[in-house]
């Protein structure tokens, strides 16, 4: 069973606990008996993959608040980034029209989330870069939900660069900038360029990041992102290599 299939029953049959298991909790009822008796070989990294489900769910919802409307571009580039299936699309919108509904802030979610994943910023990083294409996802990002971006990054422990690194790249390969993708300046030599390059590679690559929590349904997603870090590195090369001839 996919992990949206598990999304209300399973999230409760784990025990998540904090804002995140009360919140589903108030919307689990019967779906809970269906999964609780479900065997997860891998009772933690489950925990952490549902965990994170969750809060992409719900921190979609808070931000899709953000600037005072819910677009239908928002919903539809929420269903596009997190690619639910029909026959899960209903479970995935109580959820987040719970979150909607729910009177307390975003900030317990994303702490929350931090928590789970201190040790694997990386997936962090992967669930701030989802939250930005969905808020440009109406053509334009508003104040209140670029202010909800970098306060979702503050309280997952990123600094101003690694906000700026993550969200450039929610521009197209063309308008982004390179060394800023890569986290370098412009006057850094090749060496360091190379060695940011790799352990951005190493740092995101899908197995890894599945081994951490990321759900495997998330793979396609973080394969875009290593495809855009890896064009960065390549436009700089070529960049340099054209300016030495």
């Amino acid at each position: 069973m996919s992990i949206w299939g598990k999304v209300i029953g399973g999230a409760t049959g784990l025990a998540l606990g904090g804002p995140i298991g009360l919140l589903v909790g108030a919307i689990g009822g019967h779906f809970v008996d269906k999964y609780r008796t479900e065997q997860e070989p891998d009772p933690e990294r489950a925990k952490k993959s549902m965990g994170f489900t969750i809060a992409v769910i719900v921190l979609s919802a808070k931000m899709a608040k953000a600037d005072g409307v819910v677009t239908r571009d928002e919903v539809d580039a929420f269903r596009q980034v997190f690619r639910v299936p029909e026959d899960e699309v209903k479970n995935v919108a109580r959820v987040f029209d719970q979150a909607r509904k729910d009177a307390s802030g975003f900030e317990p979610y994303a702490h929350q989330v931090a928590g789970m994943f201190k040790t694997a910023p990386q997936v962090l990083e992967e669930l701030l870069w989802c939250l930005a294409h969905i808020a440009k996802a109406d053509g334009v990002v508003h104040p209140n939900e670029h202010a909800f971006l970098q306060k979702v990054s503050d309280i997952f422990g990123f600094d101003t660069a690694t906000f700026e690194r993550v969200t450039a790249l929610q521009l197209s390969p063309d308008e982004a900038d390179p060394y800023r993708i890569l986290g370098v300046s412009h006057d850094a030599d090749d060496e360091t360029v190379k060695q940011a390059h790799r352990k951005l590679v190493r740092e995101n690559h899908p197995d890894r990041l599945t081994a951490q929590g990321m759900p495997e349904e998330f793979v396609s997603h973080a394969n875009d992102k290593l495809a855009m870090i890896n064009a960065a590195y390549d436009r700089i090369r070529a960049a340099r290599d054209k300016t030495k001839k």
